[in-house]
Parts: C-alpha cells; structure tokens; sequence
C-alpha cells in the first residue's frame, strides 16, 4: 500500500495570475492541510520559491512579465531548485507546449479546461506520494 505523505509538512507553491482559479486552488490544497505560498508573477514567484523552496510547485504557463517557461528555466539552472518538482497548468494543449514544458524538466502538465481544481488537488497529492514515498 502506497503510504501517504504526511501533508501537514507539505509546503506547495502556485505560481497563477487568475486569482479565481488560484483562490480555488489555494483553498483547496489548505483545507488538505498543505502549507501553501502564492505569486501572480512569474518574478515574485521565483523570489518567494528561493526564499522557501516547497516540495511542489505549480506553475501557470501565460503569465504577465515572465512565462512559466522563464521560471522553470531558471529553477532549472538554480543549483537549489533544480531539482524542485513542477506541475504545469495551461490553458494550451499542444503538443509542443507540454513537449516544451517536459524538456524543461516538468513533473506533468495539466490543461486548466479539462481539470477542476479538485483534480488538479489528486493529482498533486498523487505526484507528491509518488516522489516522497
């Protein structure tokens, strides 16, 4: 049986400028009891991930300023968050969308029209216990 990780110690991240969506998503992964930080940018993103480095981060790919693409890029060339696991949410689905987004380094990509925030809640529950099991 898969042991399931203490979410108490969770720390997450999202990285979103739709504020109904991440005001979802927020209170949903809280009311699971993860500990979790927000930006709207992709700049104040990166200044609160190296600032406190979460287990997960989940990260918009159209953001104003800096695109999801930028931050994992520079997560990717950070020697203490290279190794950070990245959901991506989209709104695009093409192929070399989430072909980009994998050779970037990201855990999965999950396309905001065909997931309700309760999903996107399984799924990072089901990639954290795949990593920390």
């Amino acid at each position: 049986t898969a042991r399931v990780v203490e979410h108490k110690n969770a720390r997450l991240a999202i990285i979103e400028d739709d504020k109904f969506l991440r005001d979802l998503i927020v209170r949903k992964l809280t009311n699971e009891g993860f500990d979790v930080k927000e930006a709207e940018t992709g700049e104040d993103g990166l200044a609160m991930i190296r600032e406190n480095p979460p287990q997960l981060l989940l990260l918009d790919i159209l953001l104003p300023g800096m695109s999801g693409y930028d931050v994992l890029d520079a997560l990717r060339k950070d020697e203490q968050l290279h190794g950070l696991p990245v959901v991506m949410l989209s709104n695009l689905g093409q192929k070399e969308e989430v072909e980009r987004a994998e050779s970037l380094g990201a855990k999965d990509f999950l396309i905001k029209a065909k997931y309700t925030p309760g999903e996107i809640v399984s799924r990072v529950k089901e990639i954290l216990n795949e990593l920390y099991m």
